[in-house]
């Protein structure tokens, strides 16, 4: 049997006639959210004998929701082969409404998911490495995480969502699947989420970074920079021993964006270790040419971290001298430190 969560329209219409048969399935899963093919009403009941014999469409298993005091949500996943996984739902902006009840601004959800099962990155700062790496995840596996969070809050189809591939693992590492789950996620008789909705993460796969241009997917790309030379960032995240920060550049500068959007850079303030002014004027150095925004984010403790977490006015210090030499910058306030759902916090493990 396979996944239905695997199939973008075009390939399931190879299967399933008439083509409306393949809108109706993926309106009934993706939009109505129903659980069983039995429920898809529409659809002859000889029709839905039919596909639950040859097909499904769970993919994973919730053990357990835990919520921050900001209103965060970690969710710990049990995937098929008893694997674990963890995706954080993130609350951006209340919805707003006047007196008499009219909307005046729309709640905003921003959904970080996972692409692996650990990760081979290693990054010293970060918990996920600790796990060590087991698998990539399949199109349907990152693709259901969207979907259970929907229909669990209770999200309607038409209420878009944003899409950061920055949970658990290095989604150019598995780029093939990510991809794909870019594409089933923007379809229109899916979820219809715009690919520049979603934004994948990356720690630097230079190789990569060339071939994802070369697909010109449309989504958005960040960059896990965090230290602006090499001896510091192959210390921080070994990755950088196979692609430097030469390489990295290199790679960017030769990535399609949209003239409105900027290519983003995530920077992790580690007290003592890349926090400091002359850190910042080498980061402007570095990015000089490129239509660049930079994300600061403290560093996010956990337990046997030899790191601290940054003093805020050397944060603030940061981003006032990037923004004095007009580079886009902001300090990115991290969400749901309290149950270990921040930045380098998650774990298939979940919380101990």
């Amino acid at each position: 049997m396979r996944n239905l969560l695997d199939f973008t329209s075009e390939e399931l219409a190879l299967e399933i006639k008439p083509k409306f048969r393949v809108k109706q399935i993926f309106q009934w899963i993706y939009q109505k959210y129903v659980d069983s093919f039995y429920d898809m009403t529409s659809l002859p009941m000889d029709f839905r004998k039919y596909l639950s014999e040859n097909y499904y469409f769970k993919t994973l298993e919730c053990l357990r929701k835990e919520t921050s005091r900001d209103g965060s949500e970690k969710y710990l996943f049990k995937l098929k082969d008893g694997e674990l996984i963890e995706t954080v739902f993130l609350p951006m902006k209340k919805e707003e409404k006047s007196n008499n009840g009219k909307i005046l601004k729309e709640a905003k959800f921003t959904i970080c998911v996972s692409s692996q099962v650990g990760c081979k990155s290693a990054c010293s700062f970060c918990l996920t490495a600790k796990d060590g790496f087991k698998r990539n995840l399949n199109p349907s596996e990152i693709v259901a995480q969207i979907l259970y969070i929907k229909k669990e809050k209770n999200i309607p189809y038409e209420k878009r969502v944003n899409v950061v591939y920055m949970g658990m693992g290095e989604p150019l590492d598995n780029l093939k699947n990510v991809a794909k789950a870019v594409k089933i996620l923007s379809e229109n008789d899916t979820l219809a989420i715009s690919p520049k909705r979603q934004t994948i993460s990356t720690s630097g796969l230079a190789k990569q970074i060339k071939e994802l241009a070369k697909m010109d997917l449309g989504a958005l790309l960040a960059i896990s920079l965090h230290a602006v030379d090499d001896e510091l960032r192959s210390e921080l995240m070994p990755i950088n021993k196979a692609y430097n920060i030469g390489q990295i550049m290199e790679a960017l500068r030769d990535f399609p964006i949209n003239q409105r959007k900027r290519l983003m850079f995530e920077y992790l303030l580690i007290d003592g270790i890349n926090d400091k002014i002359e850190h910042a004027k080498k980061l402007v150095k570095l990015l000089n040419g490129i239509n660049a925004k930079v994300n600061l984010i403290l560093f996010n403790p956990h337990f046997g971290s030899i790191y601290k977490r940054p003093k805020m006015e050397n944060a603030i210090a940061f981003q006032d001298y990037l923004s004095s030499k007009r580079i886009v910058c902001t300090i990115r306030e991290s969400k749901g430190l309290d149950i270990s759902a921040a930045c380098g916090q998650l774990s298939k493990k979940g919380k101990e």
